[in-house]
């Protein structure tokens, strides 16, 4: 069945019409969330993604490592009717595996008892503890080539949905997935499970259909996981790898338009510079960089902390990327931070949109008045990416840096996107000091974005330390936010635990006697994966405030 969900969607968006959502999920991330601060499941990425998915539903689920066919319902007919196919066992299901172990050449089926066992399931044949679960297997390729060795691809059917019933089924059988280390599998880049095919009744016609995603156990893991939800050249940029996520502790890749920024805290070992050739040649980089981090980053020059030329062709003076119909100047010439950082471009679409989350838009409809702008307040603004957003939504903005250099450098992303950045208002000062001055002109806005550098010093204002000084921030800001206006607050202060950060934000609004009426805690973007090697570090959240 074609897809038909408009321009809007995502890449691994397979069909949508009024009933139904269906995904390629990639291997990687979650179905849902599996815990608060855990990042987001595709469901969750989803469902705040558009308002109209805001209804979206989980009918069935694929383990973080398999991918494949899902599809979520989007309206209480479609949520009744696939849960009553999935009960009755008449959604017909078709996997694809690979494994470098003997199959029986014919056609069986497994059926057993699967009982919890840690983080694992175990089979039991006959006895009545656990749950039922049949699976039938069926040879299609003993001879599958995955250089440098050769595999069997094996398709499975499951006759049950059980959590890793195929997965414990394959091994019970003695022929492990490739790269369910779990279950006995020879280790590889990811678990060579993939959901193929989904065959059910449309909810409303009831006219059968089926859904097919074909399965690519050869193509790189961590882009596959990047395809899905980043369009092929729009953004042209994103993270690439994500240290311990993507199986590269301590190191980190970019794509930023037609360049790579390579981030380490020493220099490249030959297998790093191994793979950015790979990379350049994959996204047809002109030139790749490498940065290495500096802890004592406030001490060193702007030549010490930029990053160095690797290979290929320089990158000009200044140069520029794309980003949700938004261009922004970069440059590798400005010290520690190349002008954008990519772990925002969710929250920055938020501002483009006006669409924070599930029945949460940014503006309330009770602030809005026909002949009155969005006013925006951005502290911290740097090169004013927040800013540029809110104002090709329509918003009046005012951005406020202490430094000047940055502001003008935003100004310059306001002409690059038809935005006269004579309406609206840049500030060079303390954060602290001109809130309080705008506060006393009776200066009050629609949203206040907070997002400070994890630590900064002026002399108006003294040392700030996102750890220690957040709700000082906060306490400073909330005057400034209209009775039923949004504070957005952001850090990516690597010590702080988002329950902290959090705890320390309510607290502040509740010593100034305002309600949060409604939040959305938003993690970083999927780019950034959060694993357990790789916690995550960015933590946001959006709040109305009475």
């Amino acid at each position: 069945m074609s897809a038909d969900a408009g321009p809007a969607a995502p890449p691994c968006v397979l069909f949508e019409d009024e009933h139904l959502l269906v995904v390629n999920k990639p291997a990687g991330v979650n179905t849902h969330a599996p815990a608060p601060f855990a990042g987001e499941g595709i469901y969750d990425w989803l469902r705040h993604r558009e308002p109209r998915w805001a209804g979206l539903a989980i009918i069935h689920r694929l383990d973080k490592e398999t991918s494949g066919v899902l599809v979520f319902g989007k309206t209480p007919l479609a949520n009744r009717s696939l849960t009553e196919q999935f009960t009755r066992r008449a959604v017909r299901k078709k996997y694809l595996l690979l494994t470098d172990r003997p199959v029986p050449g014919k056609p069986f089926t497994v059926k057993s008892n699967l009982i919890r066992s840690g983080e694992k399931y175990a089979s039991q044949r006959g006895g009545t503890s656990g749950e039922a679960a049949e699976t039938r297997f069926l040879v299609l390729n003993s001879s599958f080539i995955l250089h440098p060795s050769s595999f069997s691809l094996v398709e499975a059917e499951p006759l049950t949905g059980r959590t890793h019933q195929i997965r414990v089924h394959a091994a019970e059988s003695g022929f492990p997935i490739l790269g369910d280390t779990l279950y006995g599998g020879t280790g590889a880049a990811r678990v060579c499970l993939h959901a193929a095919e989904l065959r059910f009744k449309h909810p409303a016609t009831q006219a059968e259909i089926i859904f097919s995603a074909p399965a690519d156990f050869t193509a790189d893991a961590r882009l596959a996981l990047r395809a899905a939800f980043i369009a092929d050249g729009e953004p042209n940029a994103c993270r690439l790898i994500h240290g311990a996520a993507d199986g590269w502790p301590g190191w980190h890749v970019e794509r930023l338009g037609d360049f790579l920024l390579s981030q380490g805290e020493a220099e490249l070992i030959p297998k790093q510079r191994q793979t950015l050739e790979e990379l350049a040649r994959s996204f047809r980089a002109r030139g790749v960089y490498h940065k290495i981090l500096n802890r004592q980053i406030r001490r060193a020059a702007a030549a010490e902390n930029s990053p160095q030329f690797v290979f290929g062709e320089p990158a000009p003076e200044a140069f520029l990327i794309r980003e949700n119909g938004v261009q922004f100047e970069l440059s590798f010439g400005e010290g520690y931070s190349v002008g954008l950082f990519l772990d925002q471009r969710d929250n920055r679409r938020r501002l483009l949109t006006g669409h924070i989350a599930a029945d949460f838009p940014l503006l309330n409809s009770k602030l809005k008045t026909q002949n009155s702008k969005l006013e925006v307040l951005n502290v911290f603004a740097y090169t004013c990416g927040f800013s540029a957003c809110a104002a090709r939504a329509g918003a009046r903005a005012t951005s406020l840096d202490l430094s000047k250099k940055y502001l003008e450098w935003g100004r310059r992303n306001f002409a690059l996107n038809g935005l006269d950045s004579a309406a609206h208002d840049f500030i060079f000062g303390d954060a602290f000091d001109w809130m309080k001055r705008l506060a006393k002109k009776g200066r009050a806005f629609d949203a206040v974005i907070l997002d400070p550098p994890t630590f900064s010093q002026s002399k108006a204002g003294g040392a700030f330390r996102a750890e220690k000084d957040f709700g000082r921030l906060v306490n400073a800001a909330l005057p400034l936010v209209k009775p039923g206006g949004v504070l957005f607050a952001s850090t990516n202060a690597a010590g702080l635990p988002p329950e902290n950060f959090l705890g320390t934000i309510s607290r502040a609004v509740a010593d100034t006697g305002r309600k949060i009426t409604q939040q959305h805690y938003a993690p970083q973007p999927p780019d950034f994966p959060i694993t357990r090697a790789e916690p995550g570090y960015l933590k946001t959240v959006w709040l109305r405030v009475a």
